[in-house]
């Protein structure tokens, strides 16, 4: 199961006790702002495409919306999201519970700046009823991300 290879990789640094499971859905950005008790704009939501016949995570503000023109202008491809079965398959996790831990080998991940307003944010970890605080300088290190790039729109005030 995919949140145990989540909590797996968190034992290992000692994190273990901060990965959170909810009795009910976290599925969506609503859904997991509701389980959580804070603002949508604080989740941080992974969104998963195939760029180059490759899995890429790009995790977001949970309000940002992907900028077609700027992912375009980064990536050199249109943005082309991964299908459920594709997530599972290419990515180890599945849709309500992608997160940017414990991925499959050969998946890149990008953090997107729509998120660096924020001292901390909540991920999910691998299952449609999880996720974990943590600061931005956690989330750059635990998810293994190439940098920090901006493909999205919607989220500046």
């Amino acid at each position: 199961m995919s949140i145990e290879r989540v909590k797996e990789y968190f034992r290992h640094c000692g994190m273990a006790e901060r990965v959170l499971e909810f009795p009910v859905s976290s599925a969506t950005v609503e859904l997991a702002a509701a389980a959580l008790g804070c603002e949508g704009c604080r989740i941080a939501k992974t969104l998963s495409f195939l760029v180059d016949g490759a899995p890429v995570l790009v995790v977001a503000a949970g309000d940002a919306r992907v900028d077609n023109g700027k992912f375009k202008a980064f990536f050199h491809t249109k943005a082309k999201m991964l299908s459920p079965e594709e997530a599972s398959t290419l990515v180890g996790h599945a849709v309500g519970g992608v997160c940017p831990f414990a991925v499959n080998e050969g998946v890149c991940t990008y953090l997107d700046v729509s998120l660096k307003r924020f001292d901390t944010v909540f991920p999910a970890c691998g299952s449609s009823n999880s996720a974990i605080e943590l600061t931005l300088s956690e989330l750059e290190d635990h998810s293994g991300s190439k940098g920090w790039i901006d493909v999205c729109k919607g989220w500046q005030v």
